[in-house]
């Protein structure tokens, strides 16, 4: 017997979708059948994303997004609402980090990662929070068939690393979060889960691996490896199903065990 997940109907916005985990998760919300909002700041890569999805048999708008600027996070929402109707699915997934000891952190370098990280990933989910809510409330008996948050947090907001400790403790506070919206959006129908990656081969860091410091940190981990994006697709696609009503408020560790 075979097993399928289908998000036919459903619409996804995912922010930071311009590169990395963000390209993939919204690829695999497409092939899954979701309409797919592509939120960021990096238009011209978004729209590139857009046509590749688009080739290959899927739906993807694109919708510009500063998660730093609250007039911004609001104008998008309301856009992509507009534009292909009310949203389903939020993978919040805009991050940013910097590698330094913690006592050469000056108050700009704080505010770069808290402000995207902490700050923005909450903003985007309580502007689209509000709305679900609304939904969730106004609708008629048995029509709201729940809303989906997924958080993507950090092995690291759960196992504090060396040189990236103000990103640790953004990533600790998303996975907090996470639990807070739960707690309080779970009984309109609304589940609010996090994804805790562990060191994943994207663009942004394949440099690094071949280096002497790269091995180095390939040789700590439990197999030896870094995965790629496409191995969180399964959580990403469980979390976002409409048979998960009864995950809320999980924190998925995703990081072949390196946090055991």
């Amino acid at each position: 017997m075979s097993y399928s997940i289908d998000l036919s109907g459903r619409v996804a916005l995912v922010t930071g979708a311009s590169s990395g985990l963000g390209s993939q998760f919204a690829k695999t919300l497409a092939q899954a059948g979701a309409c797919v909002v592509l939120a960021g700041r990096r238009i011209e890569r978004l729209k590139t994303l857009r046509s590749e999805i688009e080739g290959q048999g899927g739906d993807a708008h694109v919708v510009a997004l500063d998660v730093t600027d609250l007039d911004s996070i609001k104008s998008a929402v309301a856009h992509a609402e507009t534009e292909v109707g009310t949203l389903d699915i939020l993978v919040n997934n805009s991050g940013v980090s910097t590698t330094q000891k913690l006592v050469d952190v000056g108050p700009d370098d704080y505010d770069y990662v808290m402000d995207t990280n902490a700050r923005g990933a909450f903003f985007v989910a309580q502007e689209v929070g509000k709305r679900m809510l609304a939904r969730a409330q106004g609708a008629a008996p048995g029509t709201f068939i729940g809303g989906r948050i997924v958080n993507i947090a950090s092995m690291a907001g759960l196992r504090v690393l060396s040189q990236i400790g103000v990103y640790s403790m953004s990533k600790a506070s998303v996975i907090h979060m996470t639990r807070a919206m739960a707690l309080e959006w779970g009984k309109y129908g609304i589940n609010v889960n996090a994804i805790c990656p562990g060191y994943i081969d994207t663009e942004i860091n394949h440099h690094h691996w071949g280096t002497p410091q790269g091995q180095k940190l390939i040789d700590l981990l439990p197999r030896k490896r870094v995965g790629q994006p496409r191995d969180l697709d399964t959580s990403l696609l469980m979390l976002c199903a409409n048979e998960s009503h009864f995950i809320n408020g999980a924190v998925i560790q995703a990081d072949d065990g390196f946090g055991v």
